[in-house]
């Protein structure tokens, strides 16, 4: 399921680098962070949604390789990123 629009909107706002950011690196760890923690409380109740589990593990490539990039781009708002998010790294 998508996120909502307020929800989007204020991660957006939160992790952007500037006024008219809304698809850097940052942005979108951010929001597949928040995406993925949705699919995790679904998958505790619906054990064996394994289409849904399909597309979890998906995104969580999709993050580890935006953030593998952040990393090597730019180390302080790898972070920072990771800071903020609370992630393992």
């Amino acid at each position: 399921m998508a996120l909502a629009r307020e929800a989007k909107e204020k991660i957006v706002t939160d992790f952007r680098a500037h006024d008219s950011d809304t698809g850097s690196p940052p942005v979108q760890i951010a929001l597949l962070s928040q995406r993925i923690n949705e699919l995790t409380e679904h998958f505790k109740t619906h054990k064996k949604d394994n289409h849904s589990r399909r597309g979890l593990l998906m995104m969580v490539s999709q993050r580890r390789s935006l953030l593998n990039y952040l990393k090597k781009i730019d180390i302080q708002r790898y972070h920072e990123v990771v800071g903020k998010l609370g992630l393992r790294r």
